[in-house]
């Protein structure tokens, strides 16, 4: 699955792209199709990333897959959604996992069906030795609601003197993230034309390049992918400094 790049091709090449799938529903409407089968076809855009991405010398792929914010729709979208997860693992997992790939899955586990939380366990624990790629899924997930976890977590281990509040640092908090172990992405994609990130890696994407793109999640493909990848070359990332200028 995973091809080497070569020297010339990695300068240019992000290590870590993360996307924020939208669009299933619009796709769906726009075929006077049930939104569930919207959903369904973004699935079968999310195999084709993850196959794209590791083709194209990416080492990590993060994707929005459902938001805390998901539960005020109706149940039997949210139930639909909570499908597709039993579906990609099932359907996947064992092809992930002997070609090389790492699942992650963050966000809030409380409140979970145990049905789900066995699937995140059993993927996690499939993949766990991995080191090829790395795909993460953010499921059940919120940036800000991450970011107060972590300050959570932080503040038990200051008050049972785990460590001293003058040793927090940015990389220190970092640490109690979600993502800890994972670097930053260079590149945020949001699909369907919408311009936010809708509480996605709002610690994380600090200095990502934000690619908005105008295309339905389900129509997502290597093409899109490369453009994305080819306008991130393009830019000059200069991280609050003057660059070259």
């Amino acid at each position: 699955m995973v091809a080497a790049a070569s020297s010339e091709d990695a300068a240019h090449t992000p290590r870590h792209v993360a996307i924020i799938m939208d669009g299933n529903g619009r796709w769906a409407r726009q075929r006077m199709w049930p939104r569930t089968l919207g959903h369904r076809e973004g699935v079968e855009a999310l195999r084709r990333t993850v196959d794209a991405a590791g083709e194209l010398g990416l080492d990590h792929l993060t994707v929005f897959g459902f938001s805390t914010e998901n539960w005020r729709r109706p149940r039997d979208e949210v139930n639909a959604l909570f499908d597709l997860l039993r579906l990609y693992v099932d359907r996947d997992l064992e092809r992930l996992a002997a070609d090389g790939v790492r699942v992650r899955i963050i966000g809030e586990r409380e409140g979970l069906a145990p049905d789900i939380l066995d699937i995140i366990d059993r993927a996690e624990a499939r993949t766990a030795q991995n080191a090829s790629f790395n795909l993460t899924i953010a499921f059940n997930y919120g940036g800000q609601q991450e970011i107060v976890r972590a300050a959570r977590r932080l503040a038990e281990d200051a008050i049972a003197g785990k460590i001293c509040p003058d040793e927090i640092s940015a990389d220190v908090f970092a640490g109690y993230l979600d993502t800890r172990g994972l670097p930053a992405p260079d590149i945020v994609i949001r699909t369907s034309g919408e311009l936010r990130l809708s509480n996605f890696l709002l610690w994380q994407a600090a200095y990502s390049e934000l690619v908005f793109l105008d295309v339905l999640w389900p129509d997502f493909d290597k093409a899109a992918l490369e453009k994305a990848i080819s306008e991130f070359a393009q830019r000059g990332r200069r991280f609050g400094g003057l660059g070259g200028a």
